[in-house]
């Protein structure tokens, strides 16, 4: 606070708008809220950015876990904060764009609740084969299914989610029913392929990654725009033939009435942040890809996943229930 401000407030005279947010903005801590449980790889990323973001803006950023309702509480309560810079929030942008589908009611609308800060970082869905399936390659798989009709089934680690709406695509293209089946995480699933108790499931590669390579499972094809950089020699879903990219990523979001300009800054502190050599190499050790973008890249992101992701989710007339 500088000697004016500090004047004036002592005073009891008000502040005017810009010098609240500038009080507030360079204030001893701010919350970044993840909407799920500690210890994966979203919760990894938000305590590498606290640290960062904390160092080059000159704040304490603390991470809260607030989980629960499918990341709707924790969405909700930076929805309902001040829009003073101290919350911050961060989750997946399935979830964002996701949950005004899904929900008969929605809790919250992307456009006027939140105001964009960046693109954290990418992570990428597979198409993973178990042991009850014989086959070498996606073309094999789908072979399989036609072959197999009674036993087409995939699992996914909920209900509601990329993979989930994945599966529902894959079923319309292939014109092969295919029932779903909705696991708590991806872990359950990949058990069950090992197992030979599921043919196919669609989970987040980097879980299926230690299995492949020992030949547990075996990852057909990846879900995203281009090959991964931790298999290169998988093909794309694309590759395959089959016309879909459902890749997924982690934004930051600040509560709607935010000061725009301190968006600008918090988005360039996170890109300087995604690209030190240590950051990066810190996640991409755990399957995630650093990006960081504008406050405009991410809403960009955001309006093309929901043009792209709508008529599937509405073609299959899911709706949540809490």
């Amino acid at each position: 606070m500088n000697r004016r401000s500090f004047m004036m407030a002592c005073a009891g005279l008000p502040l005017s708008a810009a010098a609240k947010d500038a009080l507030a903005e360079s204030g001893p801590l701010t919350r970044m809220i993840f909407p799920f449980a500690a210890g994966g790889g979203g919760d990894t990323l938000c305590r590498l950015l606290a640290q960062q973001v904390g160092q080059l803006l000159d704040r304490t950023v603390i991470v809260e876990n607030r989980t629960g309702a499918d990341g709707l509480i924790g969405i909700k309560a930076v929805k309902n904060a001040k829009p003073d810079g101290a919350t911050i929030l961060v989750t997946t942008g399935p979830t964002m764009y996701l949950l005004p589908m899904v929900e008969a009611e929605p809790s919250f609308d992307l456009k006027t609740d939140f105001l964009s800060v960046s693109l954290l970082a990418r992570f990428e869905f597979a198409v993973v084969a178990g042991a009850a399936v014989d086959a070498k390659d996606f073309k094999g798989l789908v072979a399989w299914l036609k072959a197999n009709p009674s036993k087409a089934t995939f699992g996914v680690p909920s209900n509601g989610t990329i993979p989930h709406f994945t599966g529902s695509k894959l079923e319309q293209v292939l014109g092969i029913p295919i029932n779903r089946v909705a696991y708590r995480g991806s872990a359950p699933v990949i058990n069950d392929l090992v197992g030979g108790h599921l043919p196919f499931g669609i989970v987040t590669m980097t879980d299926a990654i230690p299995l492949h390579r020992t030949g547990g499972v075996k990852i057909l094809a990846v879900a995203s725009a281009a090959r991964s950089p931790f298999l290169p020699d998988v093909p794309t879903l694309k590759e395959s033939g089959i016309d879909l990219v459902a890749d997924a990523w982690y934004g930051m979001w600040l509560p709607a009435g935010s000061s725009r300009e301190f968006a600008t800054r918090l988005s360039a502190a996170v890109v300087a942040s995604l690209a030190k050599p240590e950051v990066r190499e810190k996640l991409l050790a755990i399957g995630l890809i650093p990006v960081g973008t504008t406050p405009e890249g991410l809403t960009e992101e955001l309006t093309a996943n929901t043009a792209f992701w709508q008529p599937i989710v509405r073609a299959t007339g899911y709706k949540i229930t809490y």
